[in-house]
């Protein structure tokens, strides 16, 4: 395709967003034959990795199982230089890919897509862009991903304040230093527990204010052993394909025992050896440490146990241990060094449960009846996940109705992919798919191989409209919330429920059945023909038949 092609006001596909969803979408487009446009508001690729690059930003799945696998030797000329990767090291290697199969060119960069409607006459979608540029398409694909729009909360006083702002999610590009500033971090959520080790290095003072405590599991990160990566590279083949069938798209030492089926020493040997061994793991200890509170009591006692040994004063380190909610019903957080950094001179903690910020001043903030001065503020804040960035372009479907206006009650997808009365409107990772609690690479994959081949499929049969069938979405709604609630993840106010934006409706969004159980409902539902999707042809081939 020529860069003139790329840049046509009527395509095949339009492609939102230019992180690994889109680009991947964008290679497998190119290669079928297919027009596209991709807009992208940054002015590069990666996506999340494009956006966080506050100090200490890291993957928390490991660096092998987190890459493409579409491509064996792409697989095998890369080389990731730590266990879990820094995100400058993802940035690049987004960037690699980017040039490797030649996809920079057919972006628009530094473009935001504001309006998006679906016309039922040209039966196509109209997109207009924040650049003025207006494209006609027959496929729209939301490739925006899950957490893209950064949430600052709103405390009275945040404009008047004289220092400099910062959010974890919207990071400077060039270094930001710190030497000899006091600054605040408000939040600590996992970009939180990642940047403040960093940020407490070298600044002349931290202070850190938490609402809620969050379980932390140390990374135990490090170089990565030629060894580890070769036993991988050897063998990527048959464990890709394992991934995809796995619970959270990676390969974990899994343990099929119950908690309460051990006793209290096995059970207590068994967290040290993965407290040792590091990463999200943890969580897999025991079979049933998301089904059971009694098992999960003891996972999350042990976590609160080696915060009180690490962490030397014993009023912090009860701030800092979590006792509201189950562990692993928030999204488990992966640190090099959090809890250790409390022990250091330069940090306080003060903990905003309960009466929270009361405003921002033109020097710093007011909480807890005391005033602070502070040069910086970073907002470690978090994200309207999951819809926030679908909702910040204005998407109207079948009769004008607006995708915010149908979600007002919650997201409504089936399978995560589509949503009734939205026409060829594909979602990558949507709502109602495992998303966020997977292995956002194996997600990204498998979503973009049933979009691409669910058009080739339509191509082929002179097919023009794919959608969902009411019933189908309604019962693939309610099955979300069923499988949630035989877990303990609605126990907690967590961003999976919606729970950190105001007004939001709080129900659980992703889909918890587990990554392969939502593959091979896919795949099932492909076979027995798009079971649950309609389709319509050509308006000529149905005239003609």
């Amino acid at each position: 395709m020529s860069n003139r092609d790329s840049r046509a006001s009527t395509v095949d596909a339009v492609i939102v967003g230019a992180g690994f969803s889109g680009l991947y979408l964008l290679h497998r487009l190119r290669e079928l034959g297919f027009t596209t446009r991709v807009f992208e508001r940054g002015s590069g690729v990666g996506g999340t990795w494009y956006w966080n690059r506050y100090p200490g930003a890291r993957c928390d799945v490991e660096s092998m199982q987190y890459s493409y696998s579409f491509d064996e030797d792409l697989q095998q000329e890369w080389h990731w230089p730590e266990k879990f990767s820094a995100q400058p090291d993802i940035l690049a290697y987004a960037e690699h890919v980017a040039k490797r199969f030649d996809l920079t060119q057919h972006i628009d960069f530094e473009t935001e897509v504001s309006k998006a409607h679906f016309d039922a006459a040209t039966r196509r979608w109209h997109i207009e862009t924040n650049t003025g540029a207006t494209v006609e398409t027959q496929h729209l694909i939301m490739a925006t991903g899950c957490i893209s729009t950064a949430q600052i909360p709103e405390i009275d006083g945040l404009s008047d304040y004289r220092g400099d702002t910062y959010h974890t999610g919207k990071w400077p590009h060039e270094k930001v230093d710190f030497t000899g500033q006091r600054i605040a971090v408000v939040g600590t959520g996992s970009s939180g527990i990642q940047a403040i080790p960093v940020l407490a290095e070298e600044a002349e003072h931290v202070t850190v204010f938490q609402r809620t405590p969050n379980y932390s599991i140390p990374s135990q990160n490090g170089p990565m052993h030629l060894k580890y990566e070769a036993s991988w590279k050897q063998r990527y083949s048959d464990l890709r394909e394992e991934m995809r069938y796995t619970g959270h798209g990676s390969i974990k030492d899994l343990n099929d025992k119950p908690a309460m089926s051990v006793d209290e020493d096995e059970r207590q040997a068994t967290y040290k050896e993965r407290w040792k061994i590091g990463g999200a793991g943890f969580l897999t200890s025991f079979n049933d440490l998301l089904f059971s509170q009694e098992s999960n009591d003891t996972a999350s006692e042990f976590v609160r146990q080696k915060i009180r040994q690490i962490v030397k004063d014993p009023e912090t380190a009860e701030i800092l241990a979590p006792k509201t909610y189950p562990i692993g019903t928030k999204r488990i957080c992966i640190d090099s060094g959090y809890f250790e950094t409390y022990n250091r001179d330069n940090v306080d903690l003060v903990d905003i449960s309960e009466t929270s910020i009361k405003r921002i001043t033109p020097t710093g903030l007011i909480a807890n009846d005391q005033t602070y001065d502070f040069d910086s503020i970073v907002f470690a804040t978090g994200f309207d996940a999951m819809t926030g960035t679908l909702f910040n372009v204005d998407i109207r479907g079948r009769d004008n109705l607006a995708l915010k206006e149908k979600w007002y009650a919650g997201p409504r997808t089936y399978l995560g992919l589509m949503s009734e009365a939205f026409p060829n409107l594909f979602m990558i990772t949507g709502p109602g798919s495992p998303s966020v609690k997977s292995n956002m690479m194996v997600s990204i994959e498998q979503h973009v191989d049933f979009v691409t081949e669910s058009i080739v499929h339509m191509r082929d049969r002179e097919l023009e409209l794919m959608e969902p069938e009411l019933a189908s979405e309604d019962e693939w709604v309610d099955h979300v919330q069923e499988v949630a609630n035989k877990t303990l993840f609605p126990r907690a106010n967590s961003w999976y429920m919606g729970a950190n934006i105001p007004g939001k409706p709080r129900l659980f969004m992703p889909y918890i059945g587990g990554v392969g159980t939502y593959r091979r409902k896919c795949e099932e539902i492909v076979a027995d023909g798009y079971r649950g999707f309609r389709f319509e042809p050509k308006v000529a081939a149905a005239a003609a038949e």
